[in-house]
Formats: structure tokens, C-alpha cells, sequence
């Protein structure tokens, strides 16, 4: 019913870590040169891995939560609002699918980091990583 409302609060934290991480890169091209600055950016690039993973699973499941009836455009939005018994329902499901969605896609997104940064160490990457 609600479960990719999960992946989608996740999306959002991740935007947000990710805009403070950009905040702190500074204009002069000596900093973005640097060790330091390179690793800003490499880090802003794979928490955007992260971001569109999340937004994108999350955007596919809201539409097919809309396909399906369980979502509607007018408020309460979520036809498990419309009924108070059916909250505990929605709440269960947002706990244990929408959560193991969450860790899953974030799951994926590790192993994709370890792997690209294993391939940049042994310089089958170019240094930015994978474009």
C-alpha cells in the first residue's frame, strides 16, 4: 500500500547528506584538484548512485501502487487511510516490505561502490569512476 514511501524517505536523507557534502566544496580550482576535493566529488557521485536508485524503485512502485487502486490522486491519497482498520495493515507492510526494500537497494549500492572502487585500485576504471 505504502511500502515505497520507505525508499522514498531514504531518497530524500540521502538528498540532503548528499547537498551538505556539495556545500562543502569550495570554486577554487587548487581545492577541487586536490586529494580532498577529489574525493568530495567521488563521494557526491556515488551517493548519486544511491539517490537515483532510491527515486527511481521508489517512482516505479508508486505508479504501480496507482495502477493497482492502492494510491489515488485526492486526498487521503492512500486508500488505507480511508479506514482505520486498515492502518495496522499499511504500517506492517511499510515496516518489513518497504524497509527490506530500502536495505535491499542500499545492499546493491555497496557491493556496486566496493566493486568500482576494487576496479579503480587496479586501474581498470578511469579515475573518476564509472561515467
Amino acid at each position: 500500500m505504502a511500502c515505497f514511501a520507505v525508499p522514498l524517505a531514504e531518497a530524500l536523507i540521502v538528498s540532503a547528506v548528499r547537498g551538505v557534502i556539495g556545500n562543502k566544496r569550495t570554486s577554487s580550482s587548487v581545492v577541487e584538484e586536490s586529494k580532498e576535493g577529489s574525493k568530495i566529488v567521488s563521494i557526491k557521485q556515488k551517493l548519486g548512485w544511491l539517490q537515483n536508485l532510491l527515486y527511481g524503485g521508489s517512482a516505479l512502485l508508486a505508479i504501480e501502487h496507482i495502477y493497482h487502486g492502492e494510491v489515488v490522486l485526492y486526498p487521503p491519497f492512500l486508500t488505507a487511510m480511508r479506514n482505520p482498520e486498515d492502518i495496522p495493515e499499511m504500517l506492517h507492510e511499510m515496516s518489513t516490505v518497504g524497509v527490506g526494500m530500502a536495505v535491499l537497494v542500499t545492499a546493491v549500492w555497496a557491493i556496486a561502490v566496493g566493486v568500482s572502487s576494487a576496479l579503480k585500485k587496479k586501474k581498470m576504471l578511469p579515475a573518476r569512476g564509472i561515467a
